[in-house]
């Protein structure tokens, strides 16, 4: 699937490559941690030594209104890539381990802004300068949204018009890969690529 220039953050593996996993996950989903997790630390280094330049890997964001304070952390990845699209995985990964920080429970008496301000902070520990960052997540005035409102919605849309419902959500060359769960262990991942490559 086509993944337009200002999310090419998202994007891991070879621009050519012949096939494309993407793999939609939602911040504050514990079931879109758990497959981040063995995607990045063990099928995404499989993918790359045993299949090289085969695959690209695309990250979407599938904001779920069920999570109170998703939508602001998906607009904090946004606002990362908008500064430099290398660290785009370095936050993602960052924010997967602080999930639980940002579920409901936590926040259900913060501002936007304290949340926002928190999630500055793990964007400092990648050296993402904080006001740059804080300043694209400021609302303007009225219901504008705010500099990465434009982004979001573009996510959203795809989501959308896609027929994506839940996270985490799997598409190997652009059709939904159902049986794929979070559960799944490195040996199931194997014999997934070895079926489809």
């Amino acid at each position: 699937m086509a993944l337009a220039p200002q999310f090419a953050g998202h994007r891991l593996g070879a621009i050519t490559a012949p096939h494309t996993l993407e793999i939609y996950l939602d911040y504050l989903c514990p079931f879109s941690g758990k497959i981040y997790k063995k995607i990045r630390e063990q099928i995404w280094p499989y993918v790359e030594q045993t299949y090289p330049n085969q695959v690209q890997l695309i990250f979407r964001q599938q904001v779920q209104a069920w999570h109170a304070f998703s939508t602001v952390a998906h607009e904090a990845a946004l606002a990362v890539e908008k500064i430099d699209s290398s660290k785009f995985y370095p936050f993602s990964d960052i924010l997967f381990q602080h999930q639980e920080q940002f579920y409901d429970v936590q926040v259900e008496n913060k501002t936007r802004r304290q949340i926002i301000d928190e999630l500055a902070q793990l964007a400092d520990s990648i050296a993402i300068p904080k006001e740059k960052f804080i300043n694209l997540l400021v609302n303007k005035e009225g219901n504008g949204g705010n500099a990465v409102s434009s982004d979001l919605k573009l996510c959203i849309k795809l989501g959308r018009q896609n027929g994506i419902h839940v996270s985490p959500t799997v598409l190997f060359d652009g059709l939904q890969e159902n049986n794929v769960s979070s559960s799944w262990e490195l040996e199931q991942w194997k014999e997934f690529f070895k079926n489809k490559l």
